[in-house]
């Protein structure tokens, strides 16, 4: 319960033996993660303790904790010869990545709030930098359905990304979209944001 509305959350409890490399604002960059949480929130979460609270919502030890203005209800999910991922999409305000100079963002105020939020689980172990480039992959791909679903933006200004691999086993090194996991994150990323994309349009355009 939120300001007297009842939201919901999206929990994955992987427990031991995972890496994860995260933006979100509880346990983000790269590291031994259990869980990720995608929780929803108001529009206009004022909240100055994000990372307190979402740590009060997720279970014990060392997880990912994301927020959302989008219906977590929602979520778009898609898979690709072994790469999992489920996107919550919330395009209310779409955003250029380079606009000029002093720009406002009314999806800001007051709080950073992520609206297009992306979970990719991996069945095989990456190296750091495979991590790294295999957020970009899920970056563009992202940002390509959601240009192709007619929406004039590369995402919104307030986007979060968690991706999840096996801690042990022979280690990736490509990540990038021509890369053989590279290429099935892509497709699956671009699946389930361009479904959400779709969804949250239709519901906003009757």
């Amino acid at each position: 319960m939120e300001e007297g509305v009842r939201l919901g959350s999206l929990l994955w409890e992987f427990g031991p033996g995972w890496r994860m490399i995260s933006s979100a604002m509880l346990g983000g960059g790269i590291g031994a993660r259990e869980w990720v949480l995608n929780a929803q929130v108001v529009a206009g979460y004022a909240r100055m303790d994000p990372a307190e609270h979402l740590r009060s919502l997720g279970p014990a030890g060392d997880g990912v904790g994301m927020m959302t203005a989008a219906s977590v209800d929602r979520c778009a999910r898609a898979a690709d010869g072994g790469a999992e991922a489920v996107a919550t999409v919330g395009l209310r305000v779409p955003t250029w990545a380079a606009t000029p100079e002093g720009t406002e963002d009314p999806e800001l105020a007051p709080m950073r709030v992520g609206t297009v939020n992306i979970v990719t689980v991996l069945p095989v172990a990456m190296t750091d930098a495979a991590l790294v480039n295999t957020v970009m992959t899920v970056t563009e791909a992202k940002s390509q359905a959601l240009i192709e679903t007619g929406f004039p933006c590369t995402g919104t200004a307030s986007d979060a990304v968690c991706v999840a691999v096996p801690a042990d086993g022979p280690r990736e090194v490509f990540g990038g979209p021509r890369s053989e996991w590279g290429a099935r994150v892509a497709r699956a990323v671009h699946q389930a944001v361009r479904r959400g994309a779709e969804e949250w349009r239709h519901r906003h355009s009757t």
